[in-house]
């Protein structure tokens, strides 16, 4: 498992407890699903995007960039990490928006997937979203250290 995901996850959950709040009371003060929120602090999800991070930040009323730091996001003197590793391109967004696109209408489908014979909850099909979404961001960008230099100017 990664070092971010359960560093971030049990980072978050300290703070929860060392403010005696539940975790349905911080789920409901940042609008995150409190199963969204338990994986998060047991690292059973992947590091949460910056927009989540900001509402966990108001809903905990700690520092932002503080909780981007542990999250991996920012190195110290608010450099952020991905300036040091590859960027993704507009067209590497587009490609990524029409890879979830395809996988939501999938999840969207009456026949589409079940989870143990049952239909899957919102709930579930968000998680799953979630995942696929942090994968295939991943995938692209530790395949783009991979694509030889004289190569890569071809594909921004």
């Amino acid at each position: 498992m990664d070092d971010f995901m359960s560093d971030f996850g049990s980072y978050i959950k300290k703070i929860r407890e060392s403010k005696n709040l539940t975790l349905n009371q911080v789920a409901l003060y940042s609008e995150i699903s409190a199963a969204q929120l338990s994986r998060i602090e047991n690292g059973k999800r992947g590091v949460p995007k910056a927009t989540t991070i900001k509402k966990l930040s108001e809903a905990l009323k700690e520092d932002y960039e503080s909780l981007m730091r542990v999250a991996g996001y920012m190195a110290d003197g608010n450099n952020l990490l991905k300036e040091t590793s590859p960027q993704l391109t507009d067209k590497d967004e587009k490609d990524i928006a029409k890879r979830m696109e395809k996988i939501k209408e999938d999840l969207s489908n009456d026949d589409g997937y079940m989870l143990m014979g049952e239909p899957m909850s919102e709930e579930a099909k968000e998680s799953i979203l979630d995942a696929m979404e942090y994968a295939i961001r991943q995938a692209t960008r530790i395949n783009k250290k991979y694509i030889p230099k004289k190569h890569r100017d071809n594909q921004e």
